[in-house]
This record gives C-alpha cells, structure tokens and sequence, in this order.
C-alpha cells in the first residue's frame, strides 16, 4: 500500500497505481540498487532543508500548482519540492528511487500541514497511468537518473496533454557541475549507457530529450546564494558527511591515502575558487518550464517508454 500522510500527519493508505515500467535487465536492477544506497547514505534531508531548501518553493511556483490540481514530483527525496506544493492545495504525489528519504517528507509534510502521497519509484519507469497528471515536476531529482531519454519519456508520459512539465537542474558550468567534474577523476567508471547528470542544466540538452513531446515555454538560468560554508575545508567536510555522491567517491579511494589527500585538496580548491569576498557561492542552475503536447508520449496505457523499472510503492 501507499503511504499518505493526512494533515495531521498521521498515515494512512492508498491502494497503488499499477507499475508501468517493463522489467529491468540484471546489470540495470543492480544499478538501481547503487543508486538507491548511494542516495540513502549520508543525511541528504539535512543537506535539503539546510542548504537548497529555498529551490522547492521555487519550483513550485514555476509549475504554478493549486488546488485542483495533481501534481507528481519526481525524484522528489525528501520532499524539498512536494512539500511546498502541497501547501498551494495541489493534491501531491512524491516519487523517489529512495524510500529510506520519505521518513523526512512525512515529517516536514506533517509540520506544515499538508498531505503527501509517498511512493517508491524508478524515474525511468513511473509506476502511474498516461496522462495522469496536471503538472509534473523535479527539483535536482530526475537528472540523477542515469538514461537521460528514457526518463524524460516517463515524464512526458504520465503529464496530461496541456499539462506543465517543471524542471531545476544544476547546470554543468555551475559549481555542483564542478563538483562532479571535480570528483570524476577519483570515481569509478560510469556504466555504459549513463550520460552526466549536468546535462540535465543544458537548455539544449533538455529540449532535445523532450522533442515533440513539449513546447518549452521558459528556459533561465538563476542563482542560488549559500552562505554556510566560508572556512577552508567546511564544504568538504559537510559534503563529505551528507552528499551521496561525494560519500560515494570517498568511498572509492577510501583505501589509498594519497588519492583521498588529492581529493581533499581538490574540493577544498573549488570551495575556494567558488567563494566571494562575502564568504557566499552562487550555485547556478536551470528553471525550465513546457507545455505537455496533444500526443501521447506511448502507446497503452501505463506502459513506460524507459529501460527501468515500474518501482513497488513505499509503505507506512
């Protein structure tokens, strides 16, 4: 069963959309599980209330969201993007490859009052009907999925036609673009087939992947301001603590001192690069919005376009 939390913040259940997403190969599931385990590491709620809690409110008003409206936020996390979502009226549905996030959302669903419907669910085969939503949103959550075209197929597929599509990705050139690039050399090869997160903050990149299937009505760059992180050092070592993909590459050197000295040198370098006089970094990334097309994404109802896996919904 799917776990809804009421306004009172007490769980309830709904019975689960039927999954979508055909059976994913051995090596795609294992994949999936490293993804998952990455992302449950460390404290990534923490990270989204303290240091990008301010883009789910962003990206909420960009998708417009109110009452009447159902919403899904993929690759959701924590609820950084639901949760304000949520508090316009919209009836919200929260999808993340990481169920061990929602324990989070719940809470900060629950402190504002609002109701959450939280669901266990690969990006890259949404487990919802075609069509079944108003207006379909990602905050720094869907470019994490590593094949670029059959996610952005599962959210065109499930957005109604007229319906919005509401996407904030970190560009490649900004300073968490950097910091994958910074950590690339110290991390294990990709596996074949998975494209960069950051180019999920490629204008060019996004329009490409939504095709037909989309008119783009809105492409900018913006700014995030973070303060918190002045002193040498500090950005590494909170990174290093809660940051999925940064516990992750630690962990890959994690038996070679030299490599875990140069990675320490590394971040810090960009940390520092990255600061202003102020003590503060800019963290840029891409607000784009479209307009869902007349056509449907797929043929059949419910049948994801993707390579991935139509997730089984979290429970309570």
């Amino acid at each position: 069963m799917t776990g809804t939390t009421t306004a009172s913040g007490t769980p309830t259940t709904t019975s689960p959309p039927e999954p979508g997403g055909v059976a994913p190969q051995p090596d795609d599931r294992a994949l999936k599980a490293k993804h998952r385990a990455m992302w449950a590491s460390g404290d990534y709620p923490a990270l989204a209330r303290e240091v990008i809690s301010e883009l789910g409110p962003v990206l909420a008003a960009a998708a417009g969201t109110g009452p009447g409206q159902r919403v899904l936020d993929v690759a959701a996390g924590s609820g950084n993007a639901a949760v304000p979502a949520a508090v316009t009226g919209a009836d919200v549905v929260a999808c993340d490859l990481a169920p061990e996030l929602f324990a989070d959302g719940r809470r900060r669903a629950a402190e504002a009052g609002v109701g959450v419907t939280w669901v266990e669910a690969d990006a890259e085969g949404l487990p919802f009907d075609d069509g079944e939503f108003d207006a379909v949103m990602s905050c720094v959550g869907v470019m994490f999925a590593p094949h670029h075209a059959a996610s952005a197929a599962e959210l065109l597929r499930v957005c109604r036609p007229g319906g919005t599509l509401a996407l904030l990705s970190w560009t490649p050139a900004g300073f968490v673009g950097q910091l994958f690039a910074t950590m690339k050399p110290y991390a294990p090869p990709p596996p074949a087939g998975a494209q960069p997160p950051p180019l999920w903050g490629d204008e060019a990149h996004v329009r490409a992947l939504l095709g037909d299937g989309a008119e783009v009505l809105t492409a900018e760059r913006r700014t995030l301001r973070v303060d918190r992180f002045a002193a040498r050092g500090a950005f590494r070592e909170y990174f290093a603590s809660h940051y999925g993909p940064t516990i992750s590459v630690y962990r890959a050197v994690a038996g070679d001192a030299a490599r875990v000295a140069a990675l320490d040198a590394a971040l810090d370098d960009l940390a520092a690069r990255s600061t202003g006089a102020d003590g503060a970094m800019e963290w840029e990334y891409l607000l784009l919005t479209a307009r869902r097309s007349g056509a449907p994404a797929s043929t059949g109802t419910g049948t994801a376009t993707g390579t991935g896996t139509g997730a089984a919904p979290a429970t309570s």
